[in-house]
């Protein structure tokens, strides 16, 4: 009987001797991929030589009965496939409403600060999640809907850097991004494998499921390769977004000035813990061409450790005498307030950024 067919996915950054772990819920992706995973490390033949773990988040959001069952299918799973499995507990709705996030956010840094902690402790090297193409589809949608930028628009990562304390830095892992969701209950009905249904998947008080089964199904009756062409903008933002971090790179010491200038000449650049400001000088801004422009004044932003939206970054521009608009003044001495506590200060020469709680004075 000839063997069913196995799952795709990408073996490009998984190397033999790795340490890899899986991300598990015991939805149908990310099984699928434990699977697909532990048959590609036990072939006779080009097999992936892999150390192979799995990991499983109790988050604590649905009711007790159903996320026991998830996790006690997660462990018999593994118990099957002879693949430890590490576990953690959490409280993502008290930590949803102590830091005022989402569930969906919350649930993402428990996740992900849990992975952290095992690539810092050495159980693996790599965490595998089980994000697909459908995946990257409705988040680069729910990105598009929310205003995002071309960093917001490039999606998913199939990598993702993680700092570690070993030689080579740990890492995230999407190896499943461009396999459908089809292709995956096909691969698991082939195997007569089951799996767990999230009861939350078919709630529309979440964004994303609004997305998966209102948004996209009307979408796709204007465009039925929807999907796949959401897909394709994430890897063309991502190339762009690289090609301008790599630019960024190069020009951002030539541009960005620390502090306030004093009398006399020099700088004045604050020593107290938390304080900092940057400048621009306006002569430089204008050589710039508008792109550029755009981004080394939200570089400078980040630099201080904020994100400026694209109305924020107008009213910059504004301040800085390259748009018009009439509730900013491009003149010196005129001041924005921007989000979340960032002011911009004009004066003859020069865009300073600082803190609203910075103990600089503006002059």
């Amino acid at each position: 009987m000839p063997q069913p067919p196995s799952l795709p996915f990408s073996r490009e950054h998984i190397r033999p001797g790795d340490r890899i772990c899986v991300a598990v819920s015991g939805g149908a992706d990310s099984v699928a991929l434990l699977l697909a995973l532990h048959e590609a490390n036990t072939a006779q033949r080009d097999s992936l030589g892999v150390g192979l773990s799995a990991v499983h988040v109790h988050h604590g959001i649905r009711e007790a009965s159903e996320s026991d069952a998830d996790l006690a299918f997660v462990q018999d799973l593994c118990i099957q496939l002879d693949i430890t499995l590490h576990i953690h507990r959490a409280d993502v709705p008290a930590r949803a409403a102590e830091n005022r996030e989402t569930l969906e956010e919350a649930a993402r840094e428990v996740r992900y600060a849990f992975f952290r902690t095992l690539i810092a402790s050495g159980h693996a090297d790599s965490i595998l999640t089980a994000h697909t193409l459908d995946d990257q589809a409705e988040t680069v949608l729910m990105k598009l809907l929310r205003g995002a930028w071309t960093e917001g628009l490039s999606g998913i990562h199939p990598v993702v850097t993680i700092p570690s304390s070993s030689t080579r830095p740990g890492r995230i892992l999407r190896p499943l991004l461009s396999t459908r969701r089809s292709e995956i209950e096909s691969f698991l009905q082939s195997r007569n494998q089951t799996w767990r249904t999230d009861s939350t998947n078919a709630d529309t008080l979440y964004t994303r499921n609004r997305i998966r089964h209102e948004l996209l199904p009307q979408l796709r009756t204007f465009n039925p390769s929807i999907d796949q062409t959401l897909a394709n903008l994430a890897e063309l933002a991502r190339e762009e977004e690289s090609r301008w971090q790599g630019e960024l790179a190069r020009v951002l010491p030539q541009l960005l000035l620390p502090g306030k200038p004093v009398r006399g000449g020099g700088r004045a650049v604050a020593t107290t813990p938390g304080a900092s400001s940057v400048a621009i000088e306006l002569d430089r801004l204008r050589s710039l061409d508008p792109a550029l422009r755009r981004r080394v004044l939200r570089a400078a932003a980040r630099q201080l450790g904020f994100r400026l939206s694209f109305d924020d970054t107008t009213r910059l521009l504004a301040l800085a005498g390259f748009a018009t608009l009439p509730t900013v003044a491009s003149r010196s001495g005129a001041t924005v307030h921007l989000a979340k506590g960032l002011r911009a200060q004009r004066s003859v020469r020069e865009i300073r950024l600082f803190s609203e709680s910075d103990t600089e004075q503006s002059s």
